[in-house]
């Protein structure tokens, strides 16, 4: 496949360097490219961003890869994009390292993990191929491959096929993929979502003595089947607790939940993971409209940081007017992981409070003028609240219901998004952060979080607060 490999590099070295300074053309009229660009997320210079790949800090550098159609705005074959970080802010666009130029991957490099060891990154994902022919690639036509490719940061040295479908259990559809790998008392383990024989979405678990000789051990599943499909699994340890994070497919709406396409969920397993059964109570992990595939990486200082696909797969009742301009999706910011009575938190990095050197103190309600890059972290006393966006997006709590409503009012603000709810018995804090086209919406300390695209047609906008005692405005100078 070498001739392949060239063609796509030739192909590839024409995708232009983002801007140094996106912040410093946004004021420009004629910079629509990058308006809705930005600074602080994620987002690919040109096509289509989805699944966060590959997330590890290596050799004291945040590395991020991530699903990427670097020829089209709409989606396609996918490669692995990548950017590094110093400080999970500011992310250097670092190019395509990771290719479908093997007979294993010819039709896409999909997601997987990065297991920084050795001195080097051993990048575990799914390559997949879609046979010619009449076929439903769920139970015949695709072949979904297990593949190390081992990287120095930055170059692939080489790739090596571990499994095919033949090396899974007989019970499944041939829908296996986005392999997650960890070290844990010497042995490495490695964790997969699937399909099975009977629709139920599940996840596998496999059991390594040297990164590249596996053997299956085990299947993580609901009694009931929820959802069809379980994809990018994540399997850690949090302050004692072992969580298991799934994106199931097919799981219907349950009043205010799962109002999603698709959905991002958690579970906290009881007992040896390697033995468990997964109970029915989940926690869905974001209330908004764009969060998928969320995967999780420890930091050298001992935290665990989620990031997620700031999109949604297969949803056609709302957009991104980026696409126009060659361009689409991001990832969220990263988030620190904790526990809270039973309940996971995501909180935005710690490092995201020092950008900011602008800030302005207010008691009761307020109102300004402002950039579309800023941060609000209010205080309520339970009663009714409300924050409103550029005049048309709205964020509300009522006391009586004790509901949480992120509403667009102006339908131009959402491309197509309209209302998406959550139950919060006592709002007592809001954390907001704005970045251009970008939302995360931070309730109760991360209880509860609502992650949006949005897209004010001009620079600035109006910020209105009511009903919160007191509060402060960061922007960045």
């Amino acid at each position: 496949m070498n001739s392949l490999n060239q063609t796509w590099k030739e192909l590839l070295t024409r995708i232009p360097a983002p801007a140094d300074n996106p912040a410093a053309s946004c004021a420009e009229p004629e910079s629509a490219f990058l308006r809705d660009r930005p600074l602080l997320h994620i987002s690919p210079p040109t096509g289509w961003l989805n699944d966060p790949n590959g997330l590890c800090q290596y050799q004291g550098v945040f590395h991020a890869f991530f699903q990427y159609s670097p020829f089209t705005a709409e989606g396609g074959l996918k490669f692995w994009g990548h950017c590094t970080s110093p400080d999970l802010l500011h992310w250097d666009f670092k190019g395509v390292p990771m290719m479908p130029d093997e007979l294993f991957d010819c039709h896409g490099c999909y997601s997987g993990c990065a297991l920084p060891e050795d001195g080097l990154l051993y990048l575990y994902y799914t390559g997949n191929v879609k046979e010619s022919g009449s076929h439903d690639y769920v139970h015949t036509g695709r072949q979904s491959n297990t593949i190390l490719a081992v990287s120095d940061g930055m170059q692939i040295t080489e790739k090596t096929l571990l499994m095919t479908n033949n090396d899974y259990p007989s019970h499944l559809t041939r829908h296996v993929r986005d392999p997650k790998v960890w070290k844990q008392d010497g042995t490495y383990y490695m964790i997969q979502g699937a399909r099975t024989d009977k629709d139920q979405g599940v996840a596998l678990l496999f059991a390594s003595l040297d990164r590249e000789n596996w053997r299956f051990i085990h299947t993580l599943q609901t009694a009931k089947p929820f959802g069809y499909m379980w994809e990018c699994p994540d399997l850690f340890e949090l302050e004692g607790n072992m969580v298991l994070s799934v994106s199931p497919q097919g799981v219907p709406a349950d009043g205010l939940r799962f109002q999603n396409r698709y959905q991002s969920v958690v579970f906290f397993l009881k007992g040896d993971f390697r033995s468990a059964v997964v109970g029915d109570a989940c926690q869905e992990l974001d209330a908004g409209f764009d969060f998928y595939a969320p995967q999780t990486f420890p930091t050298d200082d001992g935290r665990r940081i989620l990031i997620a696909w700031m999109g949604m797969p297969d949803e056609t009742t709302y957009g991104n007017p980026t696409v126009s301009y060659g361009w689409q999706h991001t990832l969220t910011l990263p988030r620190e992981l904790s526990i809270q009575d039973g309940t996971l938190c995501q909180n935005p990095v710690r490092e995201l409070s020092a950008w900011w050197n602008r800030e302005a103190a207010f008691t009761g309600d307020f109102c300004c003028r402002s950039e579309r890059c800023f941060e609000l972290e209010l205080v309520s006393q339970g009663g009714n609240a409300m924050v409103t966006l550029a005049g048309g997006l709205t964020l509300s709590y009522q006391e009586d219901t004790n509901q949480f409503d992120m509403e667009f009012q102006n339908p131009q603000l959402g491309n197509g998004r309209k209302k998406r709810s959550a139950k919060v018995k006592i709002l007592s804090r809001i954390r907001l952060v704005a970045d251009l086209s970008c939302l995360e919406v931070f309730l109760n300390n991360g209880e509860t979080v609502f992650s949006t695209r949005f897209y004010p047609q001009s620079e600035g906008y109006e910020i209105q607060v009511q009903g919160c005692i007191q509060g402060i405005y960061r922007t960045h100078a």
